[in-house]
């Protein structure tokens, strides 16, 4: 039993679609991607950094692409270097093209990329629009629900 059937929520829940689908395709089995290998890490509050080791890969040969929640890194080897037919007598570094997906959540915005020494850095940044923030909302009385006073008449005292 690996399928979970969300169908009940659906009938609960109104705007969670995607997030359903989401997890429904996450959790079929598939051909697990190993290459390249990667690293998710949460940098702050609001601040997230994917590293992924592209050993091989110059910055014209690397393309990052964010488009409806979807943040895309692709690597493609550039014809001079498939052109280079050296004979290698062991080949532990991959040059293969790839393709890796990562599903961002909603407000996750791509702040910058950099390369450096074989590790390609993607910093992420959830900035929530000030409308979505969670906001106090104050509590005013109306003018007819002042609070009563209480008054009490106080007996005068007898002096002996």
């Amino acid at each position: 039993m690996r399928h979970v059937d969300f169908s009940p929520l659906y009938r609960s829940t109104v705007g969670f679609d995607r997030l359903f689908n989401l997890l429904d395709t996450r959790g079929q089995p598939e051909q697990a991607q190993t290459y390249p290998p990667y690293n998710i890490e949460r940098t702050g509050d609001n601040t997230y950094r994917i590293t992924m080791a592209v050993a091989g890969f110059d910055e014209k040969e690397l393309s990052i692409e964010a488009h409806a929640h979807v943040l895309t890194v692709k690597g493609e080897k550039t014809e001079e270097d498939k052109a280079e037919q050296s004979e290698y007598l062991y080949r532990g570094i991959a040059k293969r093209a790839f393709e890796r997906r990562f599903q961002l959540a909603d407000h996750v915005e791509v702040q910058s990329a950099s390369l450096k020494n074989g590790l390609l850095h993607i910093d992420l940044l959830r900035n929530i629009p000030e409308a979505m923030k969670p906001r106090r909302i104050a509590i005013a009385a109306e003018a007819g629900d002042a609070p009563k006073t209480i008054e009490a008449q106080v007996a005068p005292q007898q002096v002996n």
